[in-house]
């Protein structure tokens, strides 16, 4: 004589196996589009164009042309927006890291440009751009290697 519980495990087990199986015929029916003759073929998901490796590469480059050109730096920061969540932890540390760039360098920029006018500007400029140059190399080294930055929420180079 089976017990109760028997028999629950396999009312259980036949769902499981009749959701998979409408699952299935739902994927079938309703994930496909039709060809140039107008018969259904799945849908195929692409990879993407760019791998997140390249486009953390993008972000850093575009940093360094920011120095030229404003809006590539601020391209960057919208890439790096998008793609923080949608890729792994290596590259997720590095897009926080160049956010934290973009945004600390903002605020350096500011500051240095509006103590212009009294010698210390200059020097929080050139600090500005010594620190934006380290913090790229940094990141694209590291990259390089396959490594995240240890702390993306850092003030400084990524390390502390």
């Amino acid at each position: 004589m089976r017990s109760a519980g028997d028999k629950t495990n396999r009312i259980r087990e036949y769902c499981v196996l009749q959701g998979l199986a409408i699952a299935a015929e739902i994927e079938e029916e309703y994930m496909t589009e039709p060809d140039s003759e107008g018969v259904p073929t799945t849908v195929r998901p692409q990879a993407p164009l760019i791998s997140n490796y390249g486009l953390v590469v993008t972000v850093y480059i575009l940093y360094l042309f920011g120095f030229l050109t404003a809006i590539t730096a601020l391209v960057g920061l919208i890439i790096a927006y998008l793609q923080q969540t949608n890729t792994d932890s290596v590259c997720q540390s590095h897009f926080r890291f160049q956010i934290r760039t973009f945004w600390i360098g903002l605020v350096y920029l500011i500051v240095g440009l509006l103590t212009i006018h009294i010698v210390i500007g200059a020097f929080v400029l050139l600090w500005w751009i010594i620190w934006t140059l380290m913090r790229c190399v940094k990141g694209v080294l590291a990259l390089n290697t396959g490594e995240p930055i240890r702390n993306p929420n850092s003030w400084w180079f990524g390390e502390t």
